[in-house]
């Protein structure tokens, strides 16, 4: 497949993965969302559930690693692409390794927490068993955009 394939085929799980976002925040959760995508078929999203499950581990990408095992009955994701919406945070970084998963995507980085070059680098940390091809800037300025507009919304409010 060439570049711009890729690059369109990025742009449209991306999207996905941003209406996710929106979703969230139109329920007040940080606006981050989250696709699983395996042989060009999205098989599962969500969204930051942190404030209406009380879960501090409630975020997108945990939400949809968790039920993209159950719906491909395996723990081994291999063959999964994910698309986030900002760089992983650690949690989230350390979660996608052990579940192998070979390539993500995301849109704005995330300097304080991002854990895939920004932060901290756990996707090609050669003392892990596993590394993660990473794909980053996808729809950035339109992620970066939400969140913007989320924490001035609250800082308002």
């Amino acid at each position: 497949m060439n570049n711009l394939n890729d690059i369109s085929k990025h742009d449209f799980y991306m999207r996905e993965a941003l209406n996710q976002a929106q979703m969230a925040a139109s329920i007040g959760e940080v606006p981050v969302g989250a696709v699983a995508v395996v042989n060009n078929r999205i098989v599962a999203g969500n969204c930051n559930r942190i404030e209406t499950t009380c879960d501090a581990a409630a975020h997108a990408e945990m939400l949809v690693l968790h039920d993209t095992c159950r719906i491909l009955d395996r723990w081994r994701l291999d063959n999964v692409t994910l698309y986030v919406t900002v760089e992983p945070c650690p949690m989230c970084a350390m979660a996608m390794i052990l579940h192998r998963i070979p390539r993500i995507v995301y849109g704005a980085p995330e300097p304080k927490t991002g854990a895939a070059g920004s932060f901290i680098n756990l996707m090609h940390n050669p003392r892990l068993n596993h590394q993660i091809q990473v794909v980053p800037g996808v729809c950035m300025d339109e992620a970066a955009k939400l969140m913007k507009q989320f924490f001035k919304s609250k800082r308002m409010g």
